[in-house]
C-alpha cells in the first residue's frame, strides 16, 4: 500500500442528498471458497454536519439475505488533508476501524486495518463518480499486505433528489 491520498474539505459534497442503492456483499470474504453474493435494494441519505466538515450517511437495504441498517461517519481532518470514513452496521452497534484517503479525478481511495474471523486484514475503500447523479462504491480485504484485493462490497447509488 502507498502513502494515503489526501483529501479536500469539498470531496463529499456531491453526495449530499438521498440515493436509491443496490449493493452486493460477499458472504464469506477471504475464504478462498466459492464465490457467494448476497443481494440488497434501498436507500441512502448523505447528510452535511459543521458546515461540511463532516457528513452522515444513512443506509437501509435488505434483500432476501436479510436487511442492513447502518450508519457511516464521514470527517475530515485538515491537519492531515484527510478524510476518516467511520461505518456502523446497526445489528451490533459497533463502528468498525476508519479508513483513511481522499478523492483524486472523482475517484476517492481510503485504506485501513481490520480484523476478520481473527485474523488481521488491510481494507482499500473506493469510490468512483460514474457522473452527477451515479457512484460505485467498492470494499476489498487484503490478508498478504495489499498485494492481492478481494472486493466483498460492490455498492452503486443512483441520485433521488438534489
Amino acid at each position: 500500500m502507498t502513502t494515503d491520498p489526501t483529501g479536500t474539505l469539498d470531496d463529499f459534497d456531491w453526495e449530499i442528498g438521498s440515493w436509491t442503492t443496490t449493493v452486493n456483499v460477499l458472504a464469506d470474504p477471504l475464504s478462498r471458497g466459492p464465490d457467494e453474493w448476497l443481494h440488497f435494494t434501498g436507500t441512502t441519505v448523505v447528510k452535511p454536519l459543521l458546515n461540511r466538515r463532516a457528513n452522515v450517511l444513512e443506509f437501509d437495504v435488505s434483500g432476501p439475505g436479510g436487511r442492513i441498517e447502518a450508519v457511516s461517519l464521514r470527517l475530515f481532518e485538515p491537519q492531515a488533508r484527510r478524510w476518516s470514513i467511520n461505518f456502523a452496521n446497526i445489528r451490533n452497534g459497533l463502528l468498525t476501524p476508519a479508513v483513511y484517503g481522499g478523492f483524486d479525478d472523482g475517484v476517492g481511495i481510503f485504506f485501513g486495518e481490520d480484523e476478520l474471523n481473527g485474523r488481521s486484514v488491510q481494507v482499500r475503500f473506493q469510490i468512483v463518480l460514474q457522473g452527477p447523479d451515479e457512484a460505485r462504491f467498492e470494499q476489498a480485504y487484503s490478508d498478504d499486505g495489499g498485494t492481492t484485493w478481494e472486493a466483498n462490497w460492490i455498492a452503486v447509488d443512483h441520485r433521488v433528489d438534489r
